[in-house]
């Protein structure tokens, strides 16, 4: 391996580019590119959204000629097969690059190693693993669709320095401060599906978008803002049909235990489309519901915004990866609501073991990060 300082400071600048399309590519990974000579960057791209060039033939069409015997950092092992777009093995090849530098191999079986296996073969240097794992926060949804066949699942919850989420009546507006409400707009902006439960929809008839306006203004605007999925859990296809989230543009999918025609026809009229999956015990089978997600609709990233019925349900079926807790200075007393319906941890040994990966201000409020620590479990 011949990696060099040089190659981090390149690769840094890959994974800087990548990010501009953090909003928009879904269901594509997020791919920067930066194309090298003489220590120069002639060219450079990220990948916008699905169905556009990819973030290595953006790079080459700025880099025209100077890309021959140069070295091409790309931040995802670069593709090997016709999709919506050709493979950019080719497009290397053609242009005469010398030298790849890749941050991550590709997750996706149609590529995993063999853009890589072409390269090598046709005399390019290739080197892996560059600054992987920066690299691997840029796509932790599509990375989990691809390795086990369901979405990431990154559960929002706001509560009160004694780690309450509404009061005992159900009253929760607002916990948290605008500045902490404008960043849940950047993680809304940035998942395939925003999911809730019926009983969110029933008691704050919610629209589930995300509001350009609202977006906080430090993030970089994107020429346009795509809505994700609406995802609704609603066990009894309780949800009336005048409901905000039905008003508004975009998919809706009502994934539901109760098959009701007329309901379902109702709800179908107003635009949504209702799933029907067979029951377990304690309600909707939440593991096939996610792999359906995953199959059928490529949800990546799932943010979900819910009450404590749905997010302890999530985390039992073990679907949940990652936790966004914003707390706030406020204490709302021993009858409020909990962060979770968990009733069946009774001792240490059954709790739930977390991994912090950040803390920091937002606002008058404090973000927390943890990730489920599933070595532990």
């Amino acid at each position: 391996m011949t990696t060099n300082n040089n190659d981090y400071y390149y690769m840094t600048q890959a994974i800087r580019l990548a990010k501009k399309g953090l909003w928009t590519t879904d269901p594509n990974p997020r791919v920067g590119c930066v194309i090298v000579r003489d220590n120069e960057i002639v060219g450079q791209g990220w990948h916008e959204r699905t169905g556009d060039p990819h973030a290595e033939v953006y790079a080459l069409k700025i880099a025209k000629d100077k890309a021959k015997g140069a070295t091409c950092y790309v931040t995802l092992e670069p593709c090997c097969h016709y999709g919506k777009t050709p493979p950019c093995t080719d497009a290397l090849l053609k242009a005469g690059i010398a030298r790849v530098v890749i941050a991550n191999v590709d997750p996706n079986p149609l590529v995993s190693s063999k853009g890589i296996e072409q390269l090598v073969n046709a005399g390019i240097v290739v080197e892996t693993g560059i600054l992987s794992q920066e690299a691997g926060k840029l796509n932790p949804g599509f990375c989990t669709r691809m390795q086990r066949g369901r979405p990431y699942v990154r559960c929002k919850l706001a509560m009160s320095l004694d780690g309450r989420t509404a009061m005992a009546s159900g009253e929760s507006q607002w916990i948290t401060s605008l500045a902490a409400r404008a960043d849940v707009q950047a993680l809304r902006a940035r998942s395939s599906a925003i999911m809730t439960g019926a009983g969110t929809i029933l008691a704050d008839d919610p629209r589930l978008t995300v509001r350009e306006n609202e977006l906080p203004k430090f993030y970089p605007t994107p020429p346009f803002i795509r809505q994700p999925l609406r995802i609704i859990v609603d066990e009894h296809l309780s949800i009336p049909t005048n409901a905000k989230i039905l008003s508004e543009s975009g998919k809706t999918l009502i994934f539901t235990s109760t098959y009701d025609e007329g309901i379902k026809n109702a709800l179908e009229k107003k635009g949504a489309e209702v799933i029907y999956l067979p029951s377990q015990t304690g309600g909707i089978d939440l593991t096939v519901m996610a792999q359906k997600l995953a199959t059928d609709y490529e949800v990546n990233e799932v943010h979900l915004e819910t009450g404590a019925t749905l997010g302890g349900a999530m985390l039992r079926a073990g679907l949940v990866d990652e936790l966004v807790i914003y707390m706030a200075p406020v204490l709302m007393g021993s009858k409020a609501r909990s962060l979770f319906n968990l009733p069946n941890i009774n001792v240490m040994s059954e709790s739930i073991p977390l991994k912090i990966e950040d803390i920091r201000a937002v606002g008058n409020d404090w973000r927390i990060t943890a990730k489920i620590d599933r070595q532990s479990e």
